[in-house]
């Protein structure tokens, strides 16, 4: 299966949400639209008239036989348009917002679509495929796989707030840049939580990774600074490193990130080479609060989003590209290793408006 149509499948939430929103809009509108057949007139009193001459019936339509029923043949008529109008332009602002699409970049996208069918009938294939369009061409400059240097190690920080799901994200990286034939080793730098670090164990053993680890509650910096010197020892490709992410005390947690970026520059003066930063879908708006908290606590290179299988806000997606445009590398829509892909922002347009293809 691919992943268009896995990912097509997965966000039903949000391509429902959306998807049935627009047919609302121009169904709804159409029927207000539609005229009213007039009354027929008065009975007058009926005229003695000559019989008129037989005409022979007209054949009726035929009926779709079994096999028509079965895949959906119907009697040709009409797809229903709407009338672009004000009223139609607001309800297509507030199902966007709804979606987490952001109030200015809602209105953005709604004024664009606008621009040129103000007055104009429209059908809801239409309006699906506009709004496809403006959501490819926002996402299209930020769709950047994560970059490789040929600098050994080469360091990748992995940030984000606990439960986004930043330890399965490493562990799918860590999967796929291992069977690409890159050496990973990943530092299990959560020392705060136990379950973090046995989940990491848990994807290094599948994938062959090695997974470094420190005493619970030990110092992040230390154990990154470890991992980096045998990682440089040893010519590994690339170092993961997981990191805490509670973001009750802003204050520790920037001091705790700042230290293990000082401590990995006593070995690489340029480490770590990608700062990722993990969002989770299903949090809609507070992942914009996420991203403006990370970007000063860290020098954040990329985003991952995960659980877009999960929610009816996949629209936070297009506000994050339109307010930062900041690099979105990958996408999960799963818990399976090839559930995590490459951003393509055709493909998220065309999933998340609900088109079929």
């Amino acid at each position: 299966m691919s992943f268009f149509k896995k990912l097509r499948e997965k966000m039903f939430r949000s391509s429902d949400k959306i998807g049935e929103g627009l047919e609302a809009l121009v169904s709804d509108g159409a029927a207000e639209t539609v005229p009213q057949p007039e009354a027929p007139p008065a009975p007058q009193d009926p005229v003695p008239a000559a019989p008129a001459p037989e005409v022979p019936k007209a054949a009726e339509p035929a009926k779709p036989g079994l096999m028509g029923r079965l895949f959906g043949a119907k009697p040709a008529e009409a797809e229903a348009r709407r009338i672009f109008d004000d009223a139609m332009l607001e309800s297509l602002e507030e199902l966007l917002i709804q979606a987490d699409m952001g109030m200015d970049t809602a209105l953005r996208v709604t004024a664009n679509i606008a621009e040129g069918r103000m007055g104009r009938k429209i059908s809801t294939a239409e309006l699906r495929a506009a709004l496809a369009g403006e959501v490819a061409r926002i996402m299209t400059p930020v769709a950047k796989p994560m970059p490789l240097y040929p600098t050994k190690p080469q360091v990748v920080l992995v940030v984000g707030v606990n439960g986004s799901g930043k330890t399965t994200t490493i562990g799918k990286l860590a999967s796929q840049f291992r069977a690409a034939g890159k050496s990973v080793i990943i530092a299990a730098g959560d020392t705060f939580r136990a379950a973090a670090v046995e989940q990491l164990q848990i994807w290094g053993q599948r994938a062959g990774v090695p997974v470094l680890t420190a005493p619970e509650g030990s110092d992040p910096a230390s154990l990154a600074f470890d991992a980096l010197t045998r990682a440089r020892a040893e010519g590994v490709d690339l170092l993961m490193i997981d990191t805490a992410g509670r973001l009750q005390n802003r204050a520790d947690l920037m001091e705790e990130l700042a230290k293990i970026v000082r401590v990995l520059r006593k070995v690489d003066p340029t480490a770590p080479h990608n700062t990722l930063l993990v969002l989770d879908a299903t949090t809609g708006q507070n992942a914009v609060t996420q991203v403006e908290i990370f970007r000063k606590i860290a020098d954040v290179s990329g985003l991952v989003m995960t659980k877009l299988d999960g929610t009816a806000k996949g629209g936070v997606l297009v506000a994050l590209a339109d307010k930062f445009g900041l690099p979105i590398h990958a996408i999960g829509v799963g818990e399976q290793i090839d559930d995590l892909a490459p951003f393509d922002p055709d493909d998220f347009a065309r999933a998340l408006v609900g088109q079929d293809s």
